[in-house]
């Protein structure tokens, strides 16, 4: 690797020389512009749309267009006397925890590696900062812009990452914020079910840029004088529309297949998901609810039928002793 920037970083009283790296590059495969007949390069002249002369490097000056067809020109002694009083220094303004710093607030990553004899200072403020589990929030003037940037550690290194200014962090402004839409805690449930059944660890190492592989193995191929033969992928046909509860449930059982899981039986076995859970619970109260009326109405019904047989079986029982009487009471007949 190759330092783009060497400078210090200000810590307290605490000076520390660093060399600046960048800590990532860009893997896309570029191409450049050629004549389809010959392969010779296609070159851009600088001209002048005033004369119409071509321009030298040293000739050109940067203007700021104010609009009406007026420029203001900015020569480079303009731009020597700006206050970047942190040009060759990484000031250190204060250590903040590093969950709250948007991530869209990132920009670029780099690499600092100490300089000279400034490996033990580094080293110091390399374990302080991981020992207070901060982030240090610096500013940093680079490429004659001054930078908000934050300094942490990864993998025993000091990396510094560049920020965005606030004000350069569009708004979201959409319509549908402005709308009263409402989920159906069945569909948060379900969604969430999903979300579980997709969950795991991230790494990197995982995924891979399918189509720079692609592209690459066509120019190979051409460089070697053969042909590629790319298989044929039928395209899916579009989706009707369907239910958003049942795209759900499509889809978790999707997950679990491609975890290796089984999915649920046709017949809604396998393990319950928070809707067949709930839904389950609701159909046993429903029948709880609907068997305690058809009691109440045996029980009522059966009530009806005992009281006309109490009133039948008291009327025997009051007619017994009076017939006894009337034959106690009744004369003997004699021969």
């Amino acid at each position: 690797m190759r330092a783009i920037w060497k400078g210090a970083v200000s810590f307290g009283l605490v000076s520390i020389g660093v060399k600046l790296y960048s800590a990532t590059e860009e893997k896309d495969i570029r191409f450049h512009q050629v004549h389809r007949d010959d392969g010779g390069r296609i070159r851009y002249k600088r001209t002048c749309q005033v004369c119409g002369e071509e321009v030298t490097y040293d000739d050109i000056a940067k203007g700021y267009d104010i609009g009406g067809g007026e420029m203001v020109i900015l020569t480079d002694e303009d731009f020597a006397d700006l206050p970047l009083t942190s040009s060759r220094a990484i000031d250190v303004l204060e250590f903040v925890p590093a969950e709250q710093v948007d991530p869209i607030l990132y920009n670029k990553a780099y690499f600092l590696e100490p300089e000279g004899t400034a490996a033990k200072p580094y080293v110091l403020l390399r374990d302080a900062l991981a020992d207070s589990e901060r982030v240090a929030i610096v500013k940093v003037a680079l490429r004659q812009r001054e930078q908000l940037a934050t300094l942490r550690v990864r993998e025993g290194v000091l990396l510094l990452n560049t920020m965005l200014w606030p004000d350069e962090v569009r708004t979201a402004d959409f319509g549908f914020l402005d709308e009263d839409l409402k989920v159906r805690p069945p569909e948060l449930a379900m969604a969430s079910s999903l979300i579980d059944s997709m969950a795991g660890d991230f790494q990197a190492d995982a995924f891979t840029d399918d189509y720079r592989a692609a592209l690459q193995e066509v120019i190979d191929a051409k460089v070697e004088g053969r042909e590629v033969v790319q298989p044929e992928v039928e395209e899916a046909a579009p989706a009707a529309a369907v239910d958003l509860m049942a795209a759900l449930k499509a889809s978790v059982e999707r997950a679990r297949v491609a975890r290796g899981e089984q999915p649920a039986a046709a017949g809604g076995a396998g393990e319950p998901t928070p809707i067949s859970s709930a839904r389950s619970a609701q159909k046993a109260a429903e029948k709880k609810a609907a068997k305690a009326p058809a009691k109440k109405a045996e029980k009522k019904a059966a009530g009806k039928k005992a009281e006309p047989a109490k009133k039948t079986a008291e009327k025997k029982a009051a007619k017994a002793p009076a017939k006894k009487a009337a034959k106690k009471a009744a004369p003997r007949k004699t021969a």
